[in-house]
């Protein structure tokens, strides 16, 4: 069960040297800009945490990983800053993963739309259900995903991040995700994936810490300049949510 809370709901679990993380909105575990900065903050402070070697990223419930953006936070947005504001969130959240200092394991159990998609992305290793359909439908209500960009990019190449972009109504199942690299490893079900994902991350907590750090820094080389980039792609992102174009698309969803 989900949970009912507007800003949504972010909790930690630490168990055996493995973080589980745990984020939820009642919107298709969609973010608020207050959600973004507590999974920020939350990731900052586990980077530090030294009894930890392994953080799993998840969603509540069974159903949506994360649908991405709240359609009804974006209807509020009055002008640039607030836009700025709201869509920095996510590249707070993209750095903070790219920065950490443990390696971070996502688990895809559903669909994942636009944000979502950026947040599996930043993920270091991700297992996925076979129901873990992914779609970047930004272009259709008259943004584009340019914050999460560089992320997606990164994992699946700029051809797929096209094909993906281009056809933004269109869902991508999790095996056409798993063979252009965004997902790790998809599964039948959610109880075979928690049972490989379990396996998994003990196996990994297992090894020596300092190494897991050292290469993650080199799974994200020639990605220090993201900081300053994915701030830029903020700010770009604000000013197109206020244009007529997007405001007429938000409100058809809003009826």
């Amino acid at each position: 069960m989900g949970t009912s809370r507007e800003n949504g709901s972010l909790y930690t679990k630490i168990e055996n040297k493995i973080a589980t993380v745990e984020f939820g909105h009642p919107a298709s575990n969609s973010f608020v800009a207050e959600l973004l900065d507590r999974l920020t903050n939350e990731l900052n402070k586990l980077s530090e945490n030294n009894t930890i070697s392994v953080i799993v990223l998840k969603s509540e419930g069974d159903r949506a990983f994360c649908g991405g953006a709240s359609f009804k936070e974006l209807m509020s947005i009055r002008n640039l800053e607030e836009g700025k504001v709201f869509f920095s969130g996510f590249a707070n959240v993209i750095n903070a993963m790219r920065n950490c200092k443990k390696l971070i394991i996502g688990r895809v159990q559903g669909k994942t739309v636009g944000g979502g998609v950026g947040l599996a992305a930043a993920c270091d290793y991700v297992f996925a259900s076979e129901n873990a359909s992914v779609r970047l439908s930004e272009l259709s209500i008259g943004i584009a995903p340019l914050v999460i960009a560089p992320a997606v990019e990164r994992k699946i190449g700029r051809a797929a991040l096209a094909e993906m972009s281009l056809s933004p109504t269109e869902w991508k199942n999790a095996y056409w995700a798993k063979e252009k690299g965004l997902f790790t490893k998809v599964f039948d079900s959610i109880k075979e994936l928690d049972n490989e994902l379990e396996l998994f991350t003990q196996k990994l907590s297992s090894y020596n810490p300092e190494a897991l750090q050292e290469w993650k820094k080199v799974l994200w080389e020639g990605t220090d300049h993201w900081n300053q980039l994915l701030t830029e792609r903020a700010s770009i992102t604000g000013t197109l949510v206020l244009s007529e174009f997007t405001k007429n698309a938000l409100s058809k969803f809003n009826k």
